[in-house]
């Protein structure tokens, strides 16, 4: 079964910015240690800031990476936040490929 799992902000659910952040990164570390995971990550809008340069999250996603997920970020909000030459980990795609991720899985997870 293929699964993608979308990251469209910088913090996990709605209420609190702080404890998003926590329960990102708790998500992060435990999607890693777990056998199942998503074939790929698709991160748009302000959630590509997470795959950048200062991001706290840096050592989760590469830890993800090097398990073969693949992480993908929106090209147009890598370019309106100012990220192009930022971007460490994953890499930077467009629309057309985030879509056909998205579509040609079974399961989609939005964070």
């Amino acid at each position: 079964m293929s699964n993608a799992v979308i990251v469209n902000s910088e913090s996990m659910g709605i209420g609190s910015e702080e404890v998003g952040k926590q329960i990102l990164g708790s998500f992060f570390r435990k999607l890693a240690a777990q056998a199942e995971r998503p074939d790929a990550m698709v991160f748009y809008n302000s959630g590509v800031k997470l795959m950048a340069e200062g991001s706290p999250f840096l050592a989760d996603l590469e830890a993800l990476e090097k398990l073969g997920v693949d992480l993908i970020a929106c090209g147009t909000c890598v370019v309106y936040f100012n990220l192009t030459d930022k971007i460490m980990v994953g890499r930077v795609s467009d629309m057309q490929e985030m879509a056909r991720a998205l579509v040609s899985t079974e399961r989609v997870v939005t964070l």
